[in-house]
């Protein structure tokens, strides 16, 4: 049977204060690569479709997030290929009572085996059962659902388990909400597809996390490829291809300032960024800045010689850091605020509500001074 599957689009994703007639153009960069990914998965003809979870960035999304989810399943219904998923650490609800956003999909495609109802399910296809454990509430609840799924082991067919832990195996690549830690030894099945790490990458012989859709921040290696993964269970061999068209993060590493006077720190910026393709979202760190140096930086050149960028972030790291006085930022008032609140104990489902209304609050205030 040949397999496509898809995790961690994180539809609804937004980052970085811009926006485009009025939506966050990251999220809709995050958009545009789950489309890309369902096309993808369509041009590959699979005879199944798996989605490993945190298909939305939030356990409430945005009407806009699920229009956008729901789209690209009348797709695949369309395509009439059947599909499994299970739900992710990003979209599963916290609090009991509080229903899942797979539950109104499941309402509307019920042909689809969406798993999101914290406990282990099945689906036996021709040759193949799929067993999926989706997000748990803690790692001894997802370890009792892995040993129903051992348990339920077809004689006749592959078995093939989904889920969504990070596995000790793999050193992390960043913390997250709600995380399960496993050993890749309690997965076990004939093949296992695993959600969750952003990164395309073999666990063992026969386990192999997908990866993301899209790159999230500069922490998470921007030069990868992200994309899809496709399953032979035949032949045992597992291909990822990945997604082209997406939006460039371009980290530009460290440049040394040290000694450099404003009009040379402009001119080495500007040979940095040269050649940077238009619309990237562009990070360039200056090493050994005098403070008094920076300080007569003309921004607006600055801006200029970065206007063809989506987002140019400027860091300066400073000869001392015990330095008085407030020192001149690219950053505009809204983008300081998005900037703190995201490093804020906060639920990570908040903060872009957190983040709208101070920017709201900002706005109304500059207008009105």
């Amino acid at each position: 049977m040949k397999i496509a599957a898809l995790g961690d689009a994180h539809v609804g994703r937004a980052s970085y204060p811009i926006s485009s007639q009025g939506v966050n153009v990251r999220e809709r960069d995050f958009e545009v690569s789950f489309q890309s990914s369902i096309d993808l998965i369509l041009e590959q003809n699979p005879d199944l479709i798996l989605f490993l979870g945190d298909i939305f960035d939030f356990p409430r999304p945005s009407f806009r997030s699920f229009r956008v989810v729901q789209r690209e399943l009348f797709k695949i219904r369309k395509a009439k290929i059947p599909l499994v998923g299970i739900s992710g650490n990003h979209d599963t609800p916290r609090l009991g009572g509080t229903e899942s956003p797979y539950a109104a999909l499941h309402d509307v495609f019920p042909e689809f085996g969406l798993i999101y109802r914290q406990s282990y399910e099945y689906f036996d296809f021709p040759g193949v059962r799929v067993h999926g454990v989706p997000q748990m509430l803690n790692e001894q609840d997802t370890i009792h659902a892995l040993t129903q799924a051992s348990s339920n082991r077809s004689l006749e067919m592959i078995n093939l388990v989904i889920t969504h832990p990070r596995v000790r195996q793999l050193a992390p690549s960043h913390a997250d909400i709600n995380e399960i830690n496993l050993d890749a030894e309690t997965i076990g099945g004939d093949f296992a597809l695993l959600g969750h790490y952003h990164f395309n990458a073999r666990v063992k012989e026969n386990m192999w996390y997908v990866g993301s859709t899209d790159t999230f921040s500069f922490g998470d290696n921007p030069e990868i490829e992200k994309g899809i993964g496709v399953l032979d269970t035949d032949s045992g061999q597992f291909v990822h291809l990945p997604i082209s068209g997406r939006r460039k993060l371009v980290d530009l590493g460290v440049v040394s300032a040290f000694g450099l006077a404003a009009k040379e720190i402009e001119e080495l910026i500007f040979r940095r960024v040269e050649g940077t393709d238009s619309g990237s979202v562009v990070r360039l760190l200056l090493d050994g800045v005098d403070p008094g140096a920076f300080r007569l930086v003309d921004l607006e050149t600055v801006k200029e010689m970065t206007r063809h960028l989506l987002y140019f972030k400027l860091e300066p790291q400073y000869l001392s850091a015990a330095v008085p006085g407030e020192l001149p930022a690219l950053e505009t008032m809204p983008a300081k605020w998005a900037r703190f609140v995201d490093t804020q104990d906060l639920e990570a489902e908040k903060k872009p509500l957190v983040i709208s209304r101070g920017i709201d609050y900002i706005t109304k205030a500059i207008e009105s001074s």
